[in-house]
């Protein structure tokens, strides 16, 4: 058992390192003493604590194993009650005021606590060294007509017209959005903590119609951190947002522990988490459920990359849970800046698309390189195609021309991506239908090195044929092993299929196969 955060009134820790997203068996957990539940998860929260106290968590197995952790919480200065600045929390009023003049007034170290109730309100903006309770039965709704909304302006100018500075941010480029529901702009030292809910209502309002097009701006997320650092989000539900759930942006060491992300499966661009341009990320014991992809690693499209370079680095994804939406995890498509250590591990996944993702295409760009990415101990149920590697992605507005499908070789310039070395080790998947996995690199600059260890692939008898990648040449298939194009070398150790028709390993273009079964 193991610590992971704790502040003034919470406490998160790992109770099972090797479970997934569930732990391997039930326990019972006691905090000083008394039983308080039984967890079924590998990772857990505890709420309701003291400021500045000492507690002693015990963690028993059924056949009476025992394993104990103890912790102190933070200090805290005061807490400000939302109803005592005048929020009435009866899902009418309009709350938006009050609940800001909270925020505004919270001294450093103070935590601003929204009791249970219904808040209207539209996007409320966070300051630095303070904690954000949502209690158990409060929802946060979200405000849906657009003339309400802040807009974040993608590009000022600076007073010497030298430089920029940016806030807004539309799919990897910069460009007038809507704030948050929550937005931090250059903060620090910030819990957001709670078993309460922040509810888009997207589904109340015209957020999810013609839902590309720019109205007034772009659509807004349900948290956007912009140059932030030291923020932890813990046991917050966030559902149906107008666009994606959680986006951090050119931030710094952040923690997302045991939040749960909801929207509906045919709801447009709801990923889950989207880290764009930052360094040192937890996202630990944490569940989603979206529309689009349950997290997407970002760093941005050419403008950002070029002028800027700043890749999405240090990210650990663990004891998670994927349920539906198009990919599990997810890198790219927009990583104009680079992706690089990166290490999924101990998660589960259910009835996604596609599982284990890598996304890019020409024109992201020579600092668009993704290499060091590691997934290990992943079990799939129902992913109809646990692996993708695709450097022909078929997205923008050019994304069906031939600069971006062609399989000819192309010249190697400054638009051109590099993905180097992709890990996959110890993937478990049941219910497979289009294929294993599948690679297709570019012909002017393969793939560097693909690695598959100890994984097991099981088709499902009544798998129906796909395409594997958004590729205009990606061919459907079904109950196919693993299919390689543009790769420089492949190894293959102990991967192990049940159920395929055809060919176990089909490869074309690839310099280098080391196959040891």
């Amino acid at each position: 058992m193991k610590c992971l955060f704790v502040s003034a009134r919470s406490c998160a820790m790992l109770l099972d390192p090797e479970g997934d997203y569930y732990a391997r068996e039930p326990r019972e957990l006691l905090l000083n003493g008394a039983s308080i539940g039984v967890e079924k998860r590998s990772v857990s929260s505890l709420f309701g604590l003291w400021p500045d106290t000492e507690y002693t968590l015990v963690s028993r197995l059924k056949d009476g194993t025992e394993e104990q952790m103890s912790f102190r919480t933070e200090k805290e200065v005061c807490t400000l009650d939302v109803r005592r600045f005048g929020a009435a929390g009866d899902g009418e009023h309009d709350d938006t005021p009050m609940l800001q003049a909270a925020i505004l007034a919270c001294p450093e170290g103070g935590r601003v606590l929204i009791p249970a109730g219904t808040y209207r309100t539209g996007p409320l903006f966070l300051k630095s060294h303070m904690t954000l309770e949502l209690k158990k039965g409060t929802v946060l709704a979200l405000k849906t007509e657009r003339e309400a909304f802040p807009i974040l302006p993608g590009v000022t100018r600076t007073t010497d017209e030298a430089g920029e500075y940016l806030l807004g941010s539309w799919e990897g480029n910069p460009l007038d959005c809507f704030a948050a529901a929550l937005t931090g702009i250059g903060i620090t030292d910030v819990r957001i903590i709670g078993e309460g809910v922040i509810d888009g209502c997207a589904q109340k309002g015209d957020w999810w119609i013609d839902p590309k097009r720019m109205r007034i701006a772009y659509r807004g997320r349900l948290l956007y951190l912009r140059d932030c650092s030291d923020v932890a989000v813990q046991g917050v539900t966030f559902r149906n947002s107008p666009s994606w759930n959680l986006h951090p942006t050119f931030s710094r060491n952040l923690s997302f522990l045991n939040v749960r992300v909801e929207a509906p499966a045919v709801s447009p661009n709801t990923d889950g988490f989207d880290p764009e341009s930052c360094s040192g990320v937890r996202v630990l014991g944490t569940e989603f459920s979206v529309g689009d992809d349950c997290i997407a690693i970002k760093s941005g499209k050419i403008y950002m990359g070029s002028a800027y370079h700043v890749p999405c680095e240090h990210v650990e994804i663990a004891w998670c849970a994927m349920l539906d939406g198009h990919g599990g995890v997810t890198v790219g498509s927009e990583m104009s800046g680079g992706v690089r250590h990166v290490r999924v591990h101990h998660c589960y996944m259910r009835g996604n698309d596609r599982g284990l993702r890598i996304k890019t295409r020409r024109g992201r760009g020579k600092y668009a390189v993704i290499d060091d990415i590691r997934f290990e101990n992943v079990r799939m149920e129902g992913v109809k195609t646990p692996l993708v590697v695709n450097c022909l992605y078929c997205c923008d507005p050019d994304g069906h021309t031939p600069y971006v499908q062609s399989r000819e070789k192309q010249p190697v310039d400054d638009g051109t991506p590099t993905v180097g070395e992709i890990c996959f080790e110890k993937v478990r998947a049941t219910d497979c239908q289009g294929c294993a996995g599948y690679v297709l690199g570019l012909p002017e600059r393969p793939v560097g090195h693909v690695i598959l260890r100890d994984c097991d692939f099981a088709f499902a008898r009544d798998a129906r044929p796909m395409r594997p990648a958004m590729a205009d040449s990606a061919e459907e298939c079904c109950r196919s092993g693993l299919i390689l194009y543009y790769v420089d070398r492949a190894t293959l150790e102990r991967v192990r299929m049940e159920g395929i028709e055809g060919q176990r390993l089909t490869a074309a273009s690839v310099n280098t196969i080391n196959d040891q079964q």
